[in-house]
């Protein structure tokens, strides 16, 4: 009898739980279930409360949601008694972090702070802590750090501390209040199991905790803020699981919740682009791996720790067992072109993309693929929601160069993908250069699966052969794989990853491979971006940064107007 393990991947919009058969990684059935609340970036629940800007919120509510739709939902699709169902596990977006009480409470559900912003799930590009991050990397630097240079030198506005430090500054009530800062992806475990465990992963890229250091001194965080002294033993004191362990049993409360048996067992929490490593075979180093998705993540295996400027961390153990994890990362991807769409693209291509019955991003793609490399004479930079690697910096903006009044649409989008691709090829030239080879590139996630010209773009500006994942939830089969690992093999599933990949691992036949005419063309336009890139990111242009202000202070202006 086929025994079968579940994979569920919480998203940026939607949660997903995929039924894996053990031994084959055959997908079964797949459920998905968008979030009743979405992304919280205007409004809290009420409708009255309106959110500052660069500011993203989720509610915890949706996560469990999630679990009581999808669950039984697969189940009921395959046709598959729970008895055969041995282990699950899951991944979330990170940093995804929020407060809760004594009783693992979230504060937004209590009564006395349910129309708090600070309440609620501070979602990873919730980017509205970028002055602690700020404040945080000067003081770490003049410090000399040693952590600092683990991250590339510059701890990023979406990581826990900055976050947890606004939370502080703006409502030291909630501070108060918070028995423990925890990932999303933490506390739908401890949901799971009654036990609160914190993962090696979360707790290494997003935390500054180290496997041989731990946690950043006392003295540094005192250096930050006097009442931040012990915020390690106050607010983050939880033990710290290695990925790949297992995390508990099912209590009897949560099985019946999700429609599984009580003492199945359940992974410890992981993050979307890590678990996916092992889902596409990687379990060596030297084989880059682009999730993407609303945002791209990079990651990397090494042999040894190297600092790479503008990475986003590197983990022992953060990734697989024994390797260096690296992870780097681009902001802005799909949500660059769904703000396009959304916001530049005329009535016309929406009513041609409805007689030919294609959206509006395979209409757009259709007409992108006709234009020869250059042709457009655009450029762009891809930070729309700020640059995550190498720069490490959300106060930076998008930009277009080389439009005129005979510019398309289709136009603008191929150099929207186009500057994700010279993005992705700034990060793979920062890893190399510091000494950590790129040798293989794969990808996965819904982009590198539906579109065949921005693979073949990637393929031509890396100058790299690319391999994509045969599953369209790469992230779930790999909670499916940890999942198994934690049954173990005496219930049928692993005692390693690495075992579990060899069997469960799956790639598609085709390969993406540079077309040399093009990758010289790009070779030039690379060379542009290069430039650009540095003068508006590297201090000799600050006009974007000068404008987030000037808006700054008139949002404040036109508030403080309103309510005289």
């Amino acid at each position: 009898m086929a025994k079968y393990s579940i994979g569920v991947d919480y998203g940026t919009q939607s949660g997903r739980a995929v039924l894996v058969e053990i031994g084959t990684g055959k997908e079964i059935a797949t459920a998905v279930k968008p979030y009743t609340h979405g992304v919280m970036d205007e409004f809290l629940p009420n409708g009255k409360t309106k959110l500052e800007n660069d500011w993203a919120l989720q509610h915890p509510t949706d996560y469990i949601e999630v679990l009581e739709t999808t669950i039984p939902d697969v189940l009921n699709q395959a046709k598959i008694s729970a008895d055969d169902v041995i282990g699950i596990g899951i991944d979330f977006t990170a940093c995804t972090v929020l407060p809760i009480n004594t009783y693992g409470t979230p504060l937004c559900l209590t009564e006395e702070f349910k129309d708090h912003p600070h309440s609620f799930v501070k979602l990873w590009k919730h980017h509205a802590a970028q002055d602690e991050a700020n404040r945080l990397n000067e003081i770490a630097e003049a410090r000399g750090e040693k952590f600092l240079q683990r991250y590339g030198g510059k701890i990023s506005s979406e990581w826990l501390v900055p976050k947890l430090w606004q939370i502080l500054n703006e409502a030291p009530e909630i501070y108060a209040a918070t028995d423990q800062f925890v990932e999303a992806t933490d506390w739908v475990i401890y949901q799971l199991t009654g036990d609160l465990k914190r993962n090696s992963c979360t707790a290494g890229y997003k935390a500054i905790w180290h496997k041989q250091d731990g946690y950043p001194s006392q003295e540094f965080f005192k250096a930050l803020d006097d009442r931040l002294e012990n915020v390690i033993e106050e607010k983050l004191a939880s033990e710290i699981v290695p990925i790949g362990s297992k995390a508990g049993e099912l209590t009897e409360q949560a099985a019946k919740l999700i429609g599984l048996n009580p003492g199945t067992a359940v992974a410890i929490a992981n993050v979307d682009a890590h678990v996916a490593v092992p889902a596409v075979g990687i379990t060596e180093p030297g084989k880059l791996l682009m999730i993407m998705g609303t945002s791209t993540c990079h990651i990397l295996l090494g042999d040894e720790e190297k600092v790479v400027p503008g990475m986003c961390g590197v983990v022992e153990d953060g990734v697989i067992p024994g390797l260096m994890g690296y992870e780097a990362g681009q902001s802005c991807v799909g949500d660059h072109f769904e703000w396009f769409t959304e916001n530049c693209v005329p009535a016309s291509y929406y009513e041609e993309a409805e007689a030919k019955g294609v959206n509006i991003h395979v209409l757009l793609t259709e007409k992108a693929a006709q234009l020869q490399v250059g042709e457009s004479g655009l450029i762009a930079l891809d930070w729309w929601n700020g640059n995550r690697s190498t720069l490490v910096d959300a106060d930076l903006t998008g930009v277009l160069l080389g439009a005129t009044l005979l510019t398309k649409p289709e136009e603008i989008y191929r150099a929207l993908i186009e500057a994700t691709a010279y993005g992705t090829r700034t990060i793979v030239e920062a890893f190399r250069n510091s000494g950590v080879p790129i040798n293989e590139v794969y990808a996965c996630g819904g982009i590198a699966e539906k579109n065949a010209l921005m693979m073949q773009i990637y393929s031509d500006v890396l100058k790299m052969d690319i391999k994509i994942s045969a599953s369209s939830q790469t992230p779930a089969l790999g909670s499916a794989m940890f999942g198994a690992v934690a049954a173990g093999k005496e219930r049928g599933g692993y005692d390693d990853i690495k075992d579990a990949a060899k069997e469960m691992a799956r790639l598609k036949d085709d390969i993406y491979q540079p077309k040399q005419q093009n990758a010289q063309i790009y070779d030039q336009l690379f060379t542009e971006y290069a430039r650009l890139y540095d003068y508006f990111g590297r201090g000799e242009n600050n006009v974007m940064k000068n404008l987030k202000k000037i808006k700054k202070a008139s949002v404040s202006q036109a508030k403080t107007e309103i309510t005289q």
